[in-house]
């Protein structure tokens, strides 16, 4: 029965091409025919009769020649659209002026009444237009009698947005929407219908309507709103009560793991207020193809990213360098699945380990390294400073000096906006780190060209704030917020790896520290809050925030450059050059020798110490910032809470794990 189906489905449709040819031509007799009976009242004599019998087999050929260059006859009658419409105009315009002329060289033009092209060229958009959207209208129609299915739905918005949704809805039956309104704040929109869905008012009224229309579920389908006017929505819909989702963008759609796109939840990244991002990649592209690439921490947050990004402009080979190999194996599968043409190297390995860095480059010979390899978890690289330095400072070292003796093109270092003004060890290291690529003599006259590219807070990465609140909603556990006021840059991982790449193929960011921008700081106190919210949970009242106090290493501000860097544009609005003064070479070389000695026989205090003789803006770590009676505003809902918190303990503990975070630890803040 099936394979029956199957088989009169094949044949249905390779006989619709000729379906519609056959239409079409009746389509334009039809329409000439009424021409000439509209020209001549309907009493044609013989002759204009004899006419038209001439001339009508000239005309049909014509238009079913130029319909079919066109492609009139793949149309698909079912989705037709305004563009096709234009197109319809458009051929048929063409064939009546061929046809004239196909007239004129058989001396038939000079009998032929004027008027007869102008109504035939109106009655054939007619009759052809009209039949496609009557298809469509017929597949689209619903019966008065047929009943509603669905959740009942409201809309947020009346854009373009709205419209695709409405529109998708009406070409797919299989979908739980049952859309009965649209509200926007808008005025000009208000008592509008969008494809016979009424525009009832403003998002202040969303409470009413919700409670009126008994709505199930809210849909925000505004695509490109500020971060105010989105935590806004976000906020309006929250307190309707009822189930809210946002419409994705076509990016999304487009680059997400399901294309095609769904209605998803809103995510904490929809309140940031990061604007998408629109680059030209063909650079990357035509730098990158046929190209061996190395990635160092390859299964890493941006490591990983930079796989699936680089992986699509078709290089030679992916080498993915990663030391924990469980991460390695998952992102190699995911590589080579994705893009099974691609050789694919997971090559296991640290990069502390000079030898096996030297053995994996002189074998493959890359062209092009990230270096995305790094230990970045402030408490934890303030309580193991060696490890530290041995990854971040000595394992950089290792990658370039191989990279200088096999003639790597380009060399890119993942930097951070912690290596400005250091406060943590982490922040020095990488400024360090800065300071190997840029700053070292034997970097500097080498073939290899290296480039920094800095970046703040990333979000969904490993052991970043946004899974550790998602881990403690899960645990039914207080989210814990080091202090009221501090803020920190934050951008998407993809975002932030398509300003790398683009960096990374900048002609003036050759042997530079370009800067991406990040935007506003943004509070974490802030993030938590929402963070509760959008979990449908109130802050203060179902879950508490717990303050802990700034941890070793950490400040209140994070910066973007020093008091000694200046920064200039590029042609790409989102990244900037810093200038940045790299120090006395020698002196430099110097120290990376002693600090490479004590790392291995030194005592922590003597590594900080050389720390700070290679990073001179270095200040040891920030201490724990007592706070008392501080006012915390709670979100945008104007309240404050009074946070008292206990004095804090002699020792720090290290990490803002759930363990050492408990609500014993600190007293917990509630709105009054």
């Amino acid at each position: 029965m099936i394979a029956t189906n199957l088989v009169s489905g094949e044949r249905i449709a390779r006989r619709r091409p000729w379906v519609s040819v056959a239409t079409h031509v009746m389509l334009f007799a039809l329409a000439y025919f009424t021409a000439y009976a509209l020209r001549f009242d309907f009493e044609l004599d013989s002759f204009r009769a004899w006419q038209f019998l001439v001339t009508v087999p000239l005309l049909v050929p014509v238009r079913l020649l130029v319909f079919w260059r066109w492609g009139m006859f793949r149309l698909y009658w079912h989705h037709v659209g305004f563009r096709d419409l234009i197109g319809l105009q458009s051929a048929v315009t063409l064939s009546s002026l061929l046809f004239v002329v196909v007239l004129y060289f058989m001396q038939l033009i000079p009998e032929m009444p004027r008027s007869v092209f102008i109504l035939d060229w109106l009655l054939t958009v007619f009759f052809c237009g009209g039949v496609m959207y009557a298809t469509r209208y017929v597949r689209e129609m619903r019966s008065p009698f047929e009943p509603v299915a669905g959740r009942r739905t409201l809309l947020v918005g009346a854009g373009a947005g709205a419209e695709q949704l409405l529109r998708q809805t009406q070409h797919d039956r299989e979908h739980d929407l049952s859309i009965v309104g649209i509200v926007d704040d808008d005025p000009s929109t208000h008592t509008h219908l969008l494809h016979g869905i009424p525009v009832l008012g403003s998002t202040r009224d969303m409470a009413r309507l919700v409670a009126r229309l008994r709505i199930e579920l809210v849909v925000i389908t505004v695509q490109h709103a500020t971060k105010e006017q989105m935590r806004d929505l976000v906020e309006r819909c929250s307190a309707t009560g009822a189930e809210y989702k946002i419409l994705p963008s076509l990016a999304e759609m487009l680059s997400g793991p399901e294309p095609g796109g769904r209605l998803r939840e809103v995510r904490i990244e929809d309140l940031l207020g990061r604007q998408p991002v629109s680059l030209d990649l063909g650079p990357v592209a035509r730098e990158v193809c046929g190209r061996t690439i190395l990635i160092t921490g390859a299964a890493g947050s941006i490591g990983s990213e930079l796989a699936r990004q680089l992986a699509a402009f078709r290089p030679a080979r992916l080498i993915l360098f990663e030391r924990a190999e469980t991460p390695l194996y998952f992102i190699n599968l995911e590589i080579q699945r994705a893009h099974p043409q691609l050789d694919v190297i997971p090559a296991m390995g640290d990069v502390t380990d000079g030898n096996r860095v030297e053995h994996v480059i002189a074998r493959y010979r890359p062209d092009y390294v990230f270096h995305a390899a790094a230990y970045k978890h402030v408490p934890m690289l303030e309580a193991n400073i060696r490890e530290a330095v041995r990854n971040n400072v000595l394992g950089t070292r290792n990658v370039a000096e191989s990279a200088i003796r096999h003639s790597v093109r380009k060399f890119v270092l993942i930097s951070t906006d912690k290596a400005v003004n250091p406060s943590s060890v982490m922040g020095a290291t990488k400024r360090i780190a800065e300071r190997i690529l840029l700053g070292s003599t034997q970097c500097r006259t080498a073939a290899t060209e290296f480039r920094v590219v800095r970046f703040g807070n990333v979000l969904g990465s490993d052991g970043s704030v946004i899974p550790l609140f998602q881990r403690q909603l899960a645990a039914g556990q207080p989210l814990t917020v080091t202090h009221p006021e501090v803020r920190r840059y934050f951008m998407t991982i993809p975002e932030a790896v398509q300003l790398v790449l683009q960096a990374a193929v900048l002609p003036e960011a050759a042997a530079r520290i370009s800067m991406l921008e990040m935007g506003e700081p943004v509070r974490i106190l802030y993030l938590a809050e929402q963070m509760i919210r959008l979990s449908g949970l109130t802050p203060y009242k179902d879950v508490p925030i717990v303050f802990t106090g700034l941890r070793p290493g950490e400040k209140l501000d994070e910066e973007l450059t020093s008091n000694v860097e200046a920064t200039m544009p590029t042609v790409v609005e989102k990244i900037r050059l810093v200038n940045t003064d790299q120090g006395d070479v020698e002196s430099f070389a110097f120290g990376l020798d002693r600090i490479d000695a004590l790392v291995a026989i030194g005592s922590d205090q003597e590594v900080r110490d050389a720390i700070r003789g290679l990073v001179p803006e270095y200040s040891e770590f920030t201490p724990r910032i007592p706070f008392t009676d501080i006012e915390v505003p709670v979100g945008t809902t104007g309240t404050a809470a009074a946070v008292r918190r206990a004095a804090p303990p002699a020792v720090a503990p290290v990490g803002n794990s759930l363990e050492t975070n408990k609500p014993g630890a600190a007293n917990v803040a509630r709105a009054s």
